[in-house]
């Protein structure tokens, strides 16, 4: 996308952490932003924040696992703003549980939010997204869409899943109006970790709140300046935009040792 001003963008998750910062980042450029989240006071406080700066924005409280909630977004974004010219698919959860003891009703809550909310929103948005001379989809995935943690099974599944359907749509896509982003952050000071749905650790070892914990401390990047990242990775239409230094570390370390890399995984959550 070549320029951001007076571009009407549609952001999931944006009641804090990276779609908050979103949110406020691209109105700060001259967007209208369409936020959406299931936790209305966290979206109430980012309208908050984009209305301080004169920015224009729209409320709406979506359930992304659900294919109408999100079918019935997209249609009140156009009416509401008059088009849609990019939506960001951040909506995410984490999960922390073996394969052999996570319950099926968990790996189905996670993979709705993380995996299918990305579909709904890219199949729901796509129609107006066509309308437009210039457009574009972001997708949010993970430095776990290529690295691995034991005990993270189905939240690894989810953003692998994630870059696996992205990067196809982008080949589709390709000689098209719309340009297709896969965005994979690293270590970002959010909310995730606080909210996991816990049951153990990736080493077996550590009380959720010792991971909260952990977290923070490796936790290098704000959801600010994420967002920052995420919006010149934007402009410049990449393909595959990497967050924070950790996440160009890994992505060199997977690359050159992609076997060793998994054990390497295995032994550091171990020794947590």
């Amino acid at each position: 996308m070549k320029t951001l001003t007076n571009k009407v963008v549609a952001i999931t998750g944006a009641a804090s952490g990276i779609g908050q910062m979103l949110a406020v980042n691209l109105s700060a450029r001259g967007c209208e932003v369409a936020i959406s989240d299931i936790d209305a006071n966290g979206l109430q406080q980012t309208a908050a924040m984009v209305e301080k700066q004169n920015g224009k924005v729209s409320i709406h409280e979506v359930d992304v696992a659900r294919q109408d909630s999100v079918e019935h977004y997209a249609a009140d974004v156009v009416t509401q703003h008059g088009r849609v010219d990019m939506i960001i698919n951040n909506a995410g959860v984490s999960l922390a549980q073996s394969v052999e003891d996570v319950t099926y009703s968990d790996f189905n809550w996670l993979m709705g939010i993380n995996f299918w909310g990305v579909v709904y929103g890219v199949k729901a948005f796509l129609p107006y997204l066509q309308q437009q001379p210039e457009s574009h989809i972001v997708n949010i995935s993970s430095i776990n869409g290529f690295i691995t943690w034991p005990n993270h099974a189905p939240y690894c599944a989810s953003k692998f899943a994630v870059k696996g359907f992205t990067e196809s749509l982008w080949q589709e896509l390709r000689h098209t109006n719309i340009r297709v982003s896969c965005v994979h952050p690293g270590g970002i000071k959010t909310n995730i970790a606080r909210n996991t749905r816990f049951y153990r650790s990736p080493g077996s070892k550590m009380t959720h709140d010792q991971c909260v914990e952990a977290f923070d401390k490796i936790a290098g990047t704000s959801s600010d300046k994420a967002a920052q990242q995420i919006i010149a990775g934007i402009l410049k239409n990449k393909q595959r935009i990497l967050v924070g230094p950790d996440a160009y570390l890994l992505d060199v370390l997977t690359r050159l040792f992609p076997v060793k890399f998994v054990k390497w995984m295995a032994i550091v959550a171990g020794r947590k």
